[in-house]
Protein backbone atom coordinates (compact mmCIF):
# COMPACT_ATOMS: atom_id res chain seq x y z
CA UNK A 1 0.00 0.00 0.00
CA UNK A 2 0.97 3.41 -1.05
CA UNK A 3 1.39 6.01 1.38
CA UNK A 4 -0.82 9.10 1.86
CA UNK A 5 -0.46 11.98 -0.85
CA UNK A 6 -2.76 14.07 1.24
CA UNK A 7 -2.51 17.94 0.24
CA UNK A 8 -3.61 20.48 1.74
CA UNK A 9 -5.54 22.33 -1.43
CA UNK A 10 -7.59 25.15 -0.26
CA UNK A 11 -8.39 27.61 -3.69
CA UNK A 12 -7.66 30.70 -1.41
CA UNK A 13 -4.63 29.32 -0.22
CA UNK A 14 -2.88 28.83 -3.76
CA UNK A 15 -2.99 32.26 -4.56
CA UNK A 16 -0.87 33.31 -1.24
CA UNK A 17 2.00 30.81 -1.98
CA UNK A 18 4.88 32.54 -2.52
CA UNK A 19 8.05 30.56 -1.86
CA UNK A 20 9.00 26.88 -1.09
CA UNK A 21 8.26 26.96 2.19
CA UNK A 22 4.79 27.81 1.59
CA UNK A 23 4.55 24.86 -1.10
CA UNK A 24 5.90 22.08 0.90
CA UNK A 25 3.07 23.31 3.90
CA UNK A 26 0.09 22.88 1.78
CA UNK A 27 2.12 19.75 -0.21
CA UNK A 28 3.00 17.65 3.60
CA UNK A 29 0.32 19.33 5.77
CA UNK A 30 1.72 18.34 9.36
CA UNK A 31 4.85 16.36 8.80
CA UNK A 32 7.96 19.02 9.41
CA UNK A 33 10.24 16.36 8.67
CA UNK A 34 9.10 16.02 5.16
CA UNK A 35 8.46 19.59 4.67
CA UNK A 36 12.29 19.97 4.90
CA UNK A 37 13.43 17.11 3.34
CA UNK A 38 10.97 18.11 0.04
CA UNK A 39 12.49 21.78 0.62
CA UNK A 40 15.50 20.51 0.19
CA UNK A 41 15.41 17.87 -2.98
CA UNK A 42 13.12 20.91 -4.78
CA UNK A 43 16.23 23.47 -3.63
CA UNK A 44 18.89 21.38 -4.54
CA UNK A 45 17.19 20.40 -8.00
CA UNK A 46 16.29 23.54 -8.95
CA UNK A 47 19.85 24.79 -8.33
CA UNK A 48 21.46 21.49 -10.26
CA UNK A 49 22.19 22.52 -13.88
CA UNK A 50 22.32 18.75 -14.52
CA UNK A 51 20.29 15.49 -13.03
CA UNK A 52 21.43 14.43 -9.60
CA UNK A 53 22.07 10.91 -9.69
CA UNK A 54 21.70 10.41 -5.95
CA UNK A 55 20.28 12.35 -2.98
CA UNK A 56 22.03 10.42 -0.09
CA UNK A 57 24.55 13.71 0.25
CA UNK A 58 21.38 15.84 0.98
CA UNK A 59 20.87 13.06 4.31
CA UNK A 60 24.19 13.81 5.27
CA UNK A 61 24.58 17.41 4.77
CA UNK A 62 20.72 18.26 6.51
CA UNK A 63 20.39 15.69 8.63
CA UNK A 64 17.71 14.18 7.96
CA UNK A 65 16.67 10.31 8.21
CA UNK A 66 17.05 8.59 4.85
CA UNK A 67 13.48 7.28 5.24
CA UNK A 68 12.09 11.02 5.68
CA UNK A 69 14.25 11.63 2.23
CA UNK A 70 12.32 8.90 0.56
CA UNK A 71 9.18 9.45 0.91
CA UNK A 72 9.45 12.92 0.34
CA UNK A 73 11.28 11.98 -2.37
CA UNK A 74 8.49 9.48 -3.73
CA UNK A 75 5.49 12.03 -2.91
CA UNK A 76 6.97 14.81 -5.23
CA UNK A 77 7.74 12.21 -7.72
CA UNK A 78 3.73 10.65 -7.22
CA UNK A 79 2.76 13.95 -7.48
CA UNK A 80 4.95 14.93 -10.79
CA UNK A 81 6.83 17.60 -9.26
CA UNK A 82 10.09 16.02 -10.08
CA UNK A 83 11.46 12.75 -12.27
CA UNK A 84 13.40 10.60 -12.47
CA UNK A 85 15.52 10.06 -15.18
CA UNK A 86 16.69 6.68 -16.84
CA UNK A 87 20.08 6.24 -18.89
CA UNK A 88 18.20 3.92 -21.05
CA UNK A 89 16.01 7.55 -21.89
CA UNK A 90 17.62 8.42 -25.34
CA UNK A 91 15.47 11.75 -25.41
CA UNK A 92 18.21 13.46 -22.43
CA UNK A 93 21.30 11.79 -24.10
CA UNK A 94 21.40 8.82 -21.45
CA UNK A 95 21.98 11.05 -18.72
CA UNK A 96 20.52 9.22 -15.60
CA UNK A 97 19.38 10.77 -12.13
CA UNK A 98 16.84 12.70 -10.52
CA UNK A 99 15.14 16.17 -12.01
CA UNK A 100 12.28 18.66 -11.55
CA UNK A 101 9.12 18.11 -13.94
CA UNK A 102 6.69 20.17 -15.27
CA UNK A 103 4.18 17.29 -15.03
CA UNK A 104 2.42 18.36 -12.24
CA UNK A 105 1.83 21.91 -13.91
CA UNK A 106 0.76 20.37 -17.08
CA UNK A 107 -1.60 18.52 -15.38
CA UNK A 108 -3.30 21.20 -13.25
CA UNK A 109 -3.16 23.24 -16.63
CA UNK A 110 -5.28 20.52 -18.34
CA UNK A 111 -7.43 20.19 -15.43
CA UNK A 112 -8.30 23.57 -15.28
CA UNK A 113 -9.25 23.60 -19.53
CA UNK A 114 -11.61 20.80 -18.89
CA UNK A 115 -13.17 22.42 -15.63
CA UNK A 116 -13.60 25.52 -17.71
CA UNK A 117 -14.47 23.47 -20.72
CA UNK A 118 -17.08 21.49 -18.90
CA UNK A 119 -18.83 24.71 -16.96
CA UNK A 120 -18.85 26.18 -20.61
CA UNK A 121 -20.22 23.61 -22.09
CA UNK A 122 -23.63 23.55 -22.53
CA UNK A 123 -25.15 21.56 -25.48
CA UNK A 124 -27.83 19.18 -24.49
CA UNK A 125 -26.16 16.11 -25.54
CA UNK A 126 -22.99 16.88 -23.09
CA UNK A 127 -25.86 16.86 -20.32
CA UNK A 128 -27.87 14.12 -20.93
CA UNK A 129 -24.87 12.17 -21.20
CA UNK A 130 -23.51 13.87 -17.88
CA UNK A 131 -27.18 13.04 -16.26
CA UNK A 132 -26.26 9.17 -17.51
CA UNK A 133 -23.32 9.02 -15.65
CA UNK A 134 -24.36 10.68 -12.29
CA UNK A 135 -27.28 7.84 -12.03
CA UNK A 136 -24.28 5.17 -12.46
CA UNK A 137 -22.61 6.17 -9.50
CA UNK A 138 -26.24 5.73 -7.23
Amino acid sequence: MTESTKVEFRYRRVSEIDDITDLVEMLFPGNRNQQHAAARILLALKTSSEPMPSMSHLEREHSMSRRTLQRARAKLARLGLIEHLSPLNARYGGQHGWKLSSRMSTALRQLADRIDDWRRDIRSERREKDERLVCVLR
